[in-house]
């Protein structure tokens, strides 16, 4: 792994995952199409003026979700940077440290976005109704999982998962991804009410 700390079963090397999630269209179709991660498009990589870290560190924007939300890498560096999610609704805060981690994320809890607020009983249900709309989700997941040279038998549970974005958005990592808006307020923490 080239002496790297990036997480076990995800490649390491720089730049390796990104152009991937732009270019495999079995992962194109799950990232894009079940995960709302879109990395296809980077003209649409452009955050909305005034948008920044309140620290003042790089904020660069990789990918969009369908509503038009931005996933941003912190910092400088490569995929090892902190990955922040920016609502268009006024919300942001860090989702992985890094992009292995964030694709992690995605393959086992796309509904993520679902979670602020929900008990750990009604984030089963809403991992339930996605299997229910996409019976062929596993299939799909372990599909993209090894195009991006993932072992879909080391992905973590979607129980390690939540836990994650839970530890993510409260203490240091959330403090240094802090995230302001166009009228330099900071905006409101993603995972505020997600249930520890």
């Amino acid at each position: 792994m080239n002496g790297s700390n990036a997480p076990a079963g995800v490649s390491a090397h720089r730049g390796a995952l990104l152009p991937l999630l732009a270019a495999d269209q079995e992962v194109i179709d799950f990232f894009a199409g079940v995960a709302d991660l879109d990395a296809t498009n980077p003209a649409d990589r452009e955050l909305e003026d005034g948008v920044r870290l309140a620290s003042g560190a790089r904020l660069e924007q990789f990918a969009r979700a369908g509503s038009g939300d931005a996933f941003c890498f912190v910092g400088e560096g490569g995929e090892e940077r902190p990955v922040v999610y920016i609502s268009l609704d006024g919300e942001a805060g860090p989702l992985a440290l890094g992009l292995p981690e964030l694709v992690r994320l995605c393959l086992v809890a796309p509904w993520w976005r679902d979670a602020p607020g929900r008990t750990p009983g009604e984030l089963q249900d809403v991992a339930g109704e996605y299997r229910e709309d996409m019976p062929d989700l596993d299939r799909r997941r372990d599909r993209a999982a090894r195009a991006l040279g993932v072992d879909p038998a080391g992905l973590p549970s979607e129980a390690a998962a939540m836990d994650r974005l839970v530890e993510l958005s409260r203490g240091p990592v959330a403090a240094a991804c802090l995230v302001v808006g166009y009228k330099g307020e900071p905006l409101d923490p993603l995972f505020a009410n997600i249930p520890r």
